[in-house]
């Protein structure tokens, strides 16, 4: 499948390990993103272009809004409660009590308020990972048992359909959900096998319309799939590890994907001289506001 050629711009010099888990926070015209390995959570104001850097304590990989004080962070340890004014983490719930050979990986925040979180092995271990939706007052349910490295979760914009694939396996799966609560009310099928291809599929968010837009991993590229699994079209990437694509800006219309040069040796580095940066497209779609968790 063919890609159109990179028509956008680096949107920060900022160099990720392994770029993860963007996120734009409307009330506050803010992206946020993660460098997973690096333990650094990235905070940049749109307009002003202003940066800061904040320093974790352990690797996190989704951060989502509460309120004006407060955001949701998932990371190795399971679900913290962010600070906003001094960065602190207050122990939420965890995911998988007593495992510390896993990480978090992808998530989103489901119209209900409910997460969505995926785990994995450390060293991306066979099936060593599952995904799981988290509600109010802490209780988690795990959805998807033996999943390596879970990714592309994203919601329709009615909430009533979810997404997610293996990258391992590389099939993006539909899911039916109830949309008041983000749970499933039926068995998993497949939508794309993209199993002969290039790369590997990624981060994934949904557009106003419900395409599905995903990054895909070793392609340097992002691809776009309606909600009946036909390929529309694709974008290539200055960079060839795509993570996770979001949408930001005042009309939710233009594209961010984040990158990463994990796993590069120096000489893969110098010729991926991108590797790990922050780009935006202009693709032709809209995006949706990014839900609260609800806690």
């Amino acid at each position: 499948m063919p890609h159109i050629s990179f028509d956008g711009f680096a949107l920060s010099d900022t160099v990720s390990e392994l770029g993860e888990g963007p996120s734009y926070e409307r009330e506050t015209d803010t992206l946020w993103w993660f460098d997973i390995l690096g333990k650094i959570l990235h905070e940049r104001e749109i307009a002003s272009g202003r940066e800061r850097h904040h320093s974790l304590p352990v690797m996190a990989s989704v951060v989502a809004r509460i309120d004006a004080e407060r955001q949701l962070l998932a990371t190795e340890k399971g679900i913290f409660i962010r600070s906003r004014r001094d960065g602190s983490l207050t122990p939420y719930c965890e995911l998988e009590p007593g495992n510390t050979s896993n990480r978090s990986n992808d998530g989103r925040v489901h119209p209900s308020g409910s997460l969505w979180i995926g785990t994995m092995g450390k060293g991306a271990e066979q099936g060593a990972g599952a995904i799981y939706h988290v509600a109010r007052e802490g209780a988690v349910t795990r959805l998807i048992p033996d999943v390596s490295i879970p990714n592309g979760i994203c919601f329709s914009p009615d909430g009533a359909t979810g997404y997610f694939v293996d990258t391992r396996i590389n099939h993006l799966m539909r899911v039916p959900l109830d949309a008041s609560t983000g749970l499933p009310t039926g068995p998993a099928t497949l939508l794309v096998d993209t199993s002969q291809r290039q790369g590997g599929m990624d981060g994934s968010v949904c557009d106003s319309d419900g395409n599905i837009w995903n990054a895909r991993w070793g392609a340097g590229a992002v691809d776009c799939y309606t909600p009946a699994g036909t390929y529309l079209e694709g974008f290539a990437l200055p960079a060839q590890r795509t993570t996770c694509p979001v949408f930001y800006g005042a009309a939710l219309d233009q594209l961010g994907v984040i990158s990463a040069w994990e796993g590069l040796d120096e000489r893969q580095r110098a010729e991926d001289k991108e590797a790990g940066k922050f780009f935006c497209l202009q693709v032709g779609a809209k995006g949706l506001p990014e839900p609260s968790f609800r806690i």
